[in-house]
């Protein structure tokens, strides 16, 4: 059954010192290289060393995966000394880690507080598969869409995740599964066989992430750096519910790969289960998908379809689904629903995902179902919550316990 971990000991927990939330000392973790240059720079490092400082740097904390100056050897000790004094590259807190019966894994984030805000939570999901494995990275604290459908939508934005905090989940994902040198994989953790544990990123956790979109920008630039995390950006996907001025903007500045929440193919529908579509309809993000930068049958967008039984399921709404998408290279995932706690919306029944995913492949587009994976801890797409608004965790374990029974159905 799936495992829940409360990490309250050394040797199962990222560690945190009981002062962390207090500390002011800005990050270094998430800069750009020419944001960490000049923070050096303002720092007192010699202009002279800026540029070989910031790539020893860069070296160290995306390369190792290392979170304590001290062990960075090739920086002199008075260097370390006012790495330490002005800066931390400390990660966040694991409040609690969830194991599903598939592999999946869920994380349970606390961030400390900026200014004097309190400190914040979020989850963070890693997916394996066969010879890859997809990091559901989060952009926000909360949500401000409201999307009928989806769990995160229910509760309230608290704020922007920084480009730091975005690029802390994956390193710390990345430590918790063995992903950096000198780090082993846990025992009996499901992850590819060879290679790389995280080999795909989506932006597709809590949050729009195009409503954060300079803080995610800078994320994105970083996990496709290739001299430090070092992703394809074919490999990296950003989703958006449809924040049409910032779709082209995004992709010209990252070139990275572009998933679009559709879920209905009419403004009357989509204005209820997307309601951003009522500030930019369907006609605005299609033809924005269409100029969408690179984009090509090599790099096509793929558009998500969550399957809500007798709302949008129909052979009609597929038909108008090929009509819609016409002349956009495109994939279609079509996305059983997950049922979350108080939600009034039921999968679509197999047979009638089967028949409309069999249409959609006769017309010309790929359109894999995508297998549910994690719902026993909540982790599927859709169920992400976090923060004190979450089940409390005797209602969570009964209704995971109930999930697993019933198979998710």
């Amino acid at each position: 059954m799936a495992l829940s971990l409360d990490l309250t000991n050394k040797e199962t927990r990222s560690a945190l010192s009981a002062n962390q939330f207090m500390d002011q000392r800005p990050t270094l973790i998430g800069l750009t290289r020419e944001q960490m240059g000049e923070a050096l720079r303002d720092a007192g490092v010699a202009e002279k060393q800026v540029r070989m400082r910031t790539q020893q740097l860069w070296h160290w904390l995306y390369i190792r995966g290392v979170d304590d100056f001290d062990l960075m050897s090739n920086l002199g000790k008075e260097l370390r000394g006012l790495l330490k004094d002005k800066f931390t590259i400390a990660g966040p807190e694991i409040v609690e880690e969830q194991i599903s019966v598939d592999g999946t894994c869920k994380w349970l984030m606390r961030f400390p507080s900026r200014g004097a805000g309190a400190p914040v939570e979020i989850e963070t999901v890693y997916i394996p598969e066969q010879g890859r494995g997809t990091l559901c990275v989060s952009s926000q604290v909360g949500c401000t869409l409201t999307c009928t459908f989806c769990h995160t939508g229910t509760q309230k934005l608290v704020r922007n995740l920084t480009s730091g905090e975005i690029v802390a989940q994956v390193i710390l994902a990345r430590k918790r599964l063995g992903d950096f040198p000198d780090i082993d994989t846990p025992a009996g953790a499901i992850v590819p066989s060879e290679g790389r544990k995280v080999t795909n990123i989506v932006m597709m956790g809590m949050g729009e992430p195009l409503y954060n979109h300079d803080n995610v920008r800078d994320a994105m630039n970083v996990f496709t750096d290739g001299d430090g995390l070092s992703l394809s950006k074919r490999r990296v996907t950003l989703s958006t519910s449809g924040v049409v001025p910032n779709i082209i903007k995004i992709g010209e500045e990252t070139g990275a790969m572009l998933a679009i929440s559709l879920h209905a193919v009419n403004d009357e529908l989509r204005d209820v289960l997307v309601p951003i579509n009522k500030k930019y309809p369907l006609e605005q993000l299609l033809e924005a998908c269409r100029n969408y930068p690179g984009l090509s049958n090599a790099r096509r967008i793929t558009f998500e379809y969550v399957m809500l039984k007798g709302v949008n399921d129909s052979l009609a709404d597929a038909k108008e689904l090929v009509r819609l998408l016409k002349g956009i290279p495109s994939k279609i995932n079509l996305i059983p629903f997950n049922k979350w706690p108080g939600s009034d919306y039921e999968c679509s029944d197999w047979d009638k995902i089967e028949e409309f995913a069999d249409f959609i492949n006769a017309n010309g587009y790929a359109s894999p179902i995508r297998t549910p994976r994690g719902q026993d801890i909540l982790a599927a797409c859709g169920q992400l919550k976090s923060e004190s608004e979450r089940m409390k965790k005797t209602e969570r374990l009964a209704y995971e316990a109930m999930m697993i029974a019933g198979h998710g159905d």
